[in-house]
């Protein structure tokens, strides 16, 4: 084997572990929506709790890792106060979303970020945004449509509009979200767990301070089991699902990553459906189709190369 096929070999690899740990992300993330639906408490008290505990969490895992890696630099701990804003904004709006429009169907209207992640990246850092994604990014939208209910709102609910505008503020915060970490992870590498430690905080703090102005926060009467989907909220849908996306993310093409994260609300509608009879319509069905297909072709996982030892897949992630 040459030099060059050892690197390319490498290179693929590290690529394939890489959208894995996104794909392993977006499916933590799909069962979120369902844990905050089961846990049933109001939406700005379920975002400060989730970022809370989670904190407690990931706080001896970030002592850990300074003991292995320098500690957080002053712009590193900024970029992720930022990021935990925008982190924040999402969380309250998409739980108000849950509330209105079911799990599934939030899941999807957030996954707006697919637009303003790649666009942030190329209008901020110049980065190149592939043709494959361009052309299948219609069929993305189309679907992600579909999965909305487009064609059959009121079988979706009855508070469609509203639920929606907050899906789709949730999703602006979280491509902002995803561009901020990103970024501020690239600039240096400090870890994984330390700048997931400072935006989860933010987080925190942002969903206290929004909630002050949408009813405050109800921290008591929550039940037992209300606190136990909690805490399996914060581990799963943040701790585990966060240190997933942001080890595979920054490895990753930013529209690849995005277009990834577009599997999530494929999974929360089939989770939805038979976890908390959510049903689906024949239009969702068509959606969630579609989008797969898109992400598929527009991360080349169907695109075959010849070379001198015959046909292969190459370059997956690297388009």
């Amino acid at each position: 084997m040459t030099t060059s096929n050892l690197r390319g070999l490498v290179h693929d690899r590290s690529g394939i572990f890489a959208a894995a740990a996104v794909l392993a992300g977006a499916l933590c993330l799909s069962v979120s929506a369902i844990l905050v639906k089961l846990a049933g408490v109001d939406a700005a008290t379920t975002a400060v709790l989730r970022c809370a505990i989670a904190v407690v969490v990931l706080v001896p895992l970030a002592h850990y890792e300074r003991r292995r890696h320098p500690g957080l630099s002053r712009t590193g701990i900024l970029w992720a106060i930022a990021a935990g804003v925008a982190l924040g904004i999402d969380y309250i709006a998409w739980t108000a979303s849950i509330y209105l429009v079911g799990a599934g169907v939030s899941t999807v209207l957030v996954n707006v970020q697919i637009i303003v992640l790649p666009l942030l990246a190329l209008i901020v850092d110049r980065e190149r945004v592939s043709r494959r994604f361009l052309i299948t990014l219609p069929l993305m939208l189309i679907g992600v449509g579909l999965v909305g209910g487009i064609l059959s709102v009121a079988e979706v609910g009855n508070r469609v509009v509203l639920g929606t505008v907050f899906g789709l503020i949730a999703g602006i915060g979280y491509g902002v979200y995803l561009f901020l970490t990103r970024r501020g992870t690239r600039r240096k590498a400090e870890g994984t767990v330390q700048p997931l430690a400072w935006a989860t905080g933010s987080a925190a703090v942002t969903s206290a301070l929004i909630a002050q102005f949408t009813g405050g926060l109800h921290f008591t009467g929550i039940s037992t089991t209300s606190w136990l989907f909690l805490i399996a909220l914060a581990l799963v849908g943040q701790v585990a699902a966060w240190l997933f996306i942001h080890h595979g993310s920054v490895r990753l093409r930013p529209s690849m990553a995005a277009s990834l994260l577009l599997v999530q609300p494929v999974l929360a509608l089939v989770l939805s459906a038979l976890i908390l009879a959510e049903r689906l319509t024949s239009g969702q069905i068509v959606g969630a189709c579609a989008v797969v297909v898109a992400v598929a072709v527009a991360n080349g996982v169907w695109h075959v190369r010849s070379n001198h030892r015959g046909r292969r897949l190459s370059k997956w992630f690297s388009r």
